[in-house]
């Protein structure tokens, strides 16, 4: 009997967390949009790329898609994938910090710039141009976008993602989903990680 029950609140754990994922989903697309729409205008005013942006909503939970390729033009997301976010030097961070102080492998918020790819230690990388005062130190921190093995292509929640050391890592599949985008641009596309 108490097996049984232990199945039930197991079960009715699991469904409620699904539930509230769900629901936290569908909250973020409505903001999505708003979002988009202010990135439009930043980078009309600024002179970069107005076709595509890439949005990192770091309130979702990392086991869930949360770097969203949204197409300006269409208004629209036009694809989605997993973001590894920053350990800030502890062993496993599931709750998510941030900072951008030098050495402090934590991710940083704000808009970034991305720039060209170079080979790196995970092989292909973008360099990433903090623009604001809260991600200033970004290219500094060699913070930069990147693949890595362990971020896989499908959601794993409610499991949470592996870390990176202040990057914001993808699979290496998502990011040749990206690489298009990036490298045939005539101007630079924009990177906003955000958590309010």
């Amino acid at each position: 009997m108490r097996t049984v029950r232990a199945m039930s609140f197991a079960g009715a754990a699991f469904l409620l967390t699904m539930c509230t994922a769900i629901q936290e989903q569908s909250r973020n697309s409505a903001q999505l949009e708003s979002r988009a729409r202010e990135m439009k205008k930043y980078a009309e005013k600024k002179g970069f790329s107005t076709r595509y942006c890439f949005l990192l909503d770091m309130r979702m939970h990392s086991g869930l898609k949360r770097f969203f390729v949204y197409d300006l033009a269409k208004n629209s997301i036009a694809f989605s994938g997993l973001v590894a976010h920053g350990s800030c030097d502890q062993p496993s961070a599931t709750a998510v910090r941030f900072s951008d102080a030098p050495g402090c492998g934590c991710t940083s918020l704000g808009i970034y710039k991305v720039g060209r790819s170079y080979k790196g230690q995970y092989g292909k990388a973008y360099t990433l141009y903090g623009l604001q005062k809260s991600n200033a130190n970004a290219f500094s921190r060699s913070v930069v976008l990147h693949g890595y093995t362990c971020v896989p292509d499908k959601e794993i929640f409610p499991k949470p993602l592996c870390n990176s050391l202040g990057c914001p890592m993808v699979s290496y599949t998502f990011l040749n989903r990206l690489a298009p985008i990036i490298e045939e641009s005539e101007k630079p596309v924009l990177l906003w990680l955000y958590n309010e």
